[in-house]
């Protein structure tokens, strides 16, 4: 998308006056234009309340399976699987297995913790653009002290890499804001799944909404949401600038107490924005992956691609048709116990 800049040119006092003591006669004489409506912008301001709920009488629920050792199962069929709303068992109404188009918002968090390494998640963007199939679609958000989309939904590989190319280092991370733009804002078609790939370490500059508000989005879109997080990489970088320095003598850990103390709260806060993330996933049927290295992120990114190819979708229409927008928990068995099943907790019933 292009932003609009207005070039404001200086003029000589007696043009100005000129053109202020003609003005009120070139009004009365000529209509002012209606203005043309402001197209959608690239940086989105989030409104915490403005959430959007599920309009359908049939629900779409991707749904991973994996065998005891991690390894993806996809020779299930509708008969292999039990699902769940608020306790009741309901009757499946069709199963499908890469069959159905999913539409992927790529977010980058461009902030100090990852701008270093930009170029290692460009070439892992670009890998797993390639692994889509032809009908799926893909668009790009980063985020810092802003929210920008960068590229809006498309099937070209041409379009995502010039897109790429204009992601710009920030400083602040609105992760929770970029999360509820990307579910709220981006909605996918309606044949299709709608995934959320993140890099982040999830540590919100708390500039805008707040995590829950942004889970909730992300269920009322019905969103899988999988994380890349730089958590682990930003934790050993801490640890070890922390052992170095409490391990000098103790004039230098005087000296330095004011970085221990910053890099002890910056390791409680990747604890917790963990914990968050491993909620965010689980809550929505994603995965949370934890490279140990920026050189690892063109294999994760690959892993989820096969995750998606991988993916069952199924459908079924609730026994509860209240329209009463409430949370309706969904639970997703397989006839096999040592299966691992992920699937989204639930949804929200569409409002009368």
């Amino acid at each position: 998308m292009l932003s609009v800049r207005f070039l404001v040119i200086r003029l000589p006092v007696i043009l100005l006056l000129i053109i202020v003591a003609l003005t009120p006669s070139v009004l009365a004489q000529s209509k002012i234009p209606t203005p043309t409506p402001t197209p959608k912008q690239d940086e989105q301001e989030i409104d915490p309340d403005d959430v959007i709920s599920v309009n359908t009488t049939e629900v779409l629920l991707p749904v991973t399976v994996r065998d005891s050792s991690g390894q993806l199962v996809s020779n299930l069929t509708r008969k292999d699987f039990r699902i769940f709303e608020d306790g009741t068992e309901q009757t499946l109404s069709d199963l499908s297995l890469r069959q159905v188009p999913v539409d992927v918002v790529l977010i980058v968090d461009a902030s100090s913790s990852v701008a270093a390494n930009l170029d290692d998640f460009r070439n892992a963007a670009e890998g797993f653009a390639a692994h889509l199939a032809a009908d799926d679609r893909i668009s790009l958000i980063q985020f810092d002290d802003r929210v920008v989309l960068l590229q809006d939904w498309t099937k070209s590989l041409v379009q995502l890499r010039r897109a790429l190319r204009r992601i710009v280092p920030g400083m602040f991370t609105r992760f929770h804001d970029a999360m509820l733009l990307a579910s709220r804002d981006q909605a996918p078609r309606g044949n299709a799944r709608h995934a959320i790939i993140v890099l982040t370490d999830g540590i919100d500059s708390g500039r805008g909404t707040t995590f829950d508000s942004a889970l909730r989005a992300a269920l009322q879109s019905q969103t899988t949401v999988y994380v890349v997080s730089n958590t682990q990489i930003e934790r050993a970088r801490k640890q070890d600038e922390l052992s170095t320095l409490l391990g000098g003598s103790d004039a230098t850990v005087r000296f330095n107490e004011l970085r221990i103390d910053d890099l002890r709260l910056g390791l409680a806060a990747l604890d917790s924005s963990e914990r968050n993330l491993e909620r965010l996933t689980a809550a929505t049927g994603g995965r949370l992956y934890k490279p140990t290295t920026f050189n690892d992120l063109e294999r994760t990114y690959a892993e989820v691609a096969d995750e998606l190819r991988h993916q069952y979708t199924l459908y079924y229409s609730p026994l509860n048709t209240k329209r009463d927008g409430q949370f309706r928990a969904v639970r997703v068995e397989t006839t096999n116990s040592t299966h691992q099943v992920s699937a989204r907790i639930g949804y929200y019933a569409p409002k009368k």
